[in-house]
């Protein structure tokens, strides 16, 4: 007797005539949809916020490419990391028809061992017009650096130099920030309302390599997750005679040997923005040896902030990634849009699976 793919002879022989229309005939099909889709949660109660997007932002004729998109999801694998990455805006930004303020930056330069690959979150401030726009560039613009000198960063990061991997980032991201109050003068805003937070990872392709850069300016979070524990790896500003490395956008920073050929004017040629107009931010500077097993997450405040108020989120994100196979794409943005009451701002994250 021929038995269909999936079926027993215990199931053909159970009954006689035609095959049924329907299993779930007793429960309404809106419902089981419904049941099937719910949006999940963690802590004492439902978000106050629907779920999904509710308005669009308003759009102008001849400014479609300030348009930014609800979500964007990312991902990779190369040798040992698997990366994932998205972007999701806020309940409160979908609610009121506002953009997504953070930014998601995911580049590889060069090829091969020697490729180096980027990954930059930024987060526009919460007051401010135009805020994504700064986010955006804020991105660009580090990348744009990185890439010039990535041949001389992936070469500084397998021989573990770290001092002058902090002082050429340093300088960087410093310069980058003077870019940023540079445009913000051209627009005839203040430097405050044309920033961002920005933390960005750099990661060897090279599997020999297990060295894992972190550097940025602002609030944020940089975790990992090793054993089934959540370690808070955020470093804390280095103090340099009592007072924290400034972020001031005038072309400052240590002295030491510069690796990145930065590609912009050298300082004294560009625009000099008072100090007293900046609100100085220190800036993080952490390089650390992966192991298999681990994973790393790079995430804006939108994400951060949950992580370290809602222990619960950690705890289903740990019992989701430990000891399993990196999630889809998917899969991935499911655990990003786990909600949590009381925390409604844009989520932004890059996760870094460890083989």
């Amino acid at each position: 007797m021929a038995i269909e793919p999936g079926r027993t002879p215990g199931e053909l022989d159970a009954g006689s005539g035609p095959e049924p229309t329907t299993r779930l005939s007793s429960v309404p099909r809106q419902t089981v949809r419904t049941a099937n889709r719910a949006a999940e949660f963690v802590g004492q109660g439902p978000p106050t916020y629907d779920a999904e997007p509710t308005a669009w932002p308003p759009a102008a004729p001849g400014a479609l490419d300030d348009l930014v998109p609800d979500t964007v999801v990312d991902g990779a694998r190369y040798g040992v990391l698997t990366l994932r990455a998205l972007s999701l805006r806020g309940d409160s930004a979908r609610y009121r028809g506002e953009p997504r303020r953070d930014a998601l930056l995911t580049a590889r330069f060069g090829d091969g061992d020697d490729a180096l690959l980027l990954v930059a979150v930024a987060s526009g401030g919460r007051a401010a017009e135009g805020s994504h726009r700064a986010a955006r560039d804020a991105c660009a613009w580090l990348a744009d650096a990185v890439g010039r000198s990535h041949p001389r960063l992936v070469e500084d990061i397998r021989r573990g130099r770290r001092g002058e991997l902090r002082s050429g980032l340093h300088r960087l991201t410093d310069r980058s920030y003077g870019r940023l109050r540079g445009r913000a003068a051209d627009l005839g805003l203040r430097p405050a309302e044309y920033t961002a937070a920005v933390r960005c990872l750099l990661l060897p392709a090279d599997a020999r390599c297990r060295t894992r850069v972190f550097f940025g300016v602002g609030a944020g979070g940089l975790f990992r997750l090793r054993e089934g524990a959540w370690q808070d790896l955020d470093p804390a500003p280095r103090e340099a005679d009592g007072n924290v490395d400034p972020i001031v956008g005038r072309g400052s920073g240590p002295a030491d040997r510069i690796t990145v050929d930065l590609g912009i004017a050298t300082p004294g040629t560009a625009r000099v923005i008072d100090p007293a107009l900046v609100p100085s931010e220190p800036f993080r500077f952490r390089a650390s040896v992966a192991r298999p097993g681990d994973v790393l997450l790079l995430c804006s405040a939108g994400l951060a902030d949950p992580m370290r108020g809602e222990p619960a989120l950690g705890d289903r994100l740990a019992e989701r990634w430990t000891g399993q196979r990196p999630p889809g794409l998917a899969a991935f943005l499911a655990d990003g849009q786990l909600r949590v009451k009381g925390y409604a701002d844009d989520r932004t994250a890059c996760a870094v699976w460890e083989a």
